[in-house]
């Protein structure tokens, strides 16, 4: 089992041997479908990168998991959002990031520049954590229907689960505090080229987060919206724990994020 910090992961070398250290792309999967270090590399494999491609695996999920599997992450939610779910998951994941890179540049031939970064859903919002905290230097980042503000996940969820969620003043603070069109300045910091990937049916919330977020981040960085035609929220089909086939839309979403690496690791 691959452990790097003790975060589990699935890494894909570069398609076509090259000598000498390559760049290094991280990502992070959705909680929905693909959920798993090893289903997110099946959906997103990115082959035609020239980089080494490092699949993290979430807290919790995939060899992480509790004994109740994804059972435990839904009541997780339904205990709290955004105390219980959506704050703990990025920040453990976003707190542990710094500590798993050094691992993974000791273990394989990557070079010491900045990194590019790829997460999905939830794992986006931990993409933009790790760049709003400025603590690891990177160059590129894309985003699949990311979680971009905790107020529109929750609202989501509200959606999903059919409650409401019961804000407090302290609830309010966190998830403020996660909102990262509010945080643009901070997420721009370092000037990372930030492609957002929104589907066409994702949910309401995420698809006008995505444009505000694109708005705000070019005041101050390169930044681009692409929108998928006929993709929803998940990447794969449910349960998604298990590697599969790439779908039709994945193949799309891996073809745009590709375009876009390609582009910023030869800029």
């Amino acid at each position: 089992m691959d452990v790097a910090a003790g975060v589990p992961f699935t890494a894909l070398p570069p398609a076509v041997p090259v000598s000498g250290p390559v760049p290094l792309v991280v990502t992070w999967h959705m909680l929905d479908a693909p959920c798993t270090d090893v289903s997110f590399a099946a959906a997103l494999p990115l082959r035609e990168v020239p980089a080494w491609r490092v699949h993290l695996g979430m807290p919790m999920c995939g060899r992480r998991m509790r004994a109740a599997g994804m059972q435990a992450i839904v009541d997780l939610a339904r205990e709290d959002a955004v105390r219980s779910y959506v704050e703990p998951f990025v920040r453990q994941a976003s707190e542990e990031f710094p500590a798993v890179l050094a691992e993974l540049r000791a273990r394989f031939p990557v070079d010491d520049g900045p990194v590019g970064l790829v997460g999905g859903s939830l794992g986006g919002g931990v993409v933009l954590e790790v760049l709003r905290r400025g603590r690891v230097p990177v160059s590129a980042a894309a985003l699949v229907n990311p979680a971009i503000r905790a107020r529109s996940l929750v609202a989501v969820l509200e959606g999903i689960f059919g409650w409401s969620y019961p804000w407090t003043e302290e609830a309010g603070v966190v998830a403020d505090r996660l909102d990262y069109v509010a945080a643009a300045d901070a997420v721009a910091v370092g000037r990372p080229a930030v492609l957002v990937v929104s589907g066409e049916e994702d949910h309401a919330p995420f698809r006008v987060d995505a444009v505000a977020l694109v708005g705000a981040l070019r005041e101050r960085t390169v930044a681009e919206l692409v929108t998928v035609p006929g993709l929803a929220h998940a990447l794969a089909e449910y349960p998604g724990v298990e590697p599969a086939p790439q779908s039709a839309s994945a193949q799309v979403v891996d073809d745009t994020i590709t375009r876009w690496l390609l582009s910023c690791l030869r800029g």
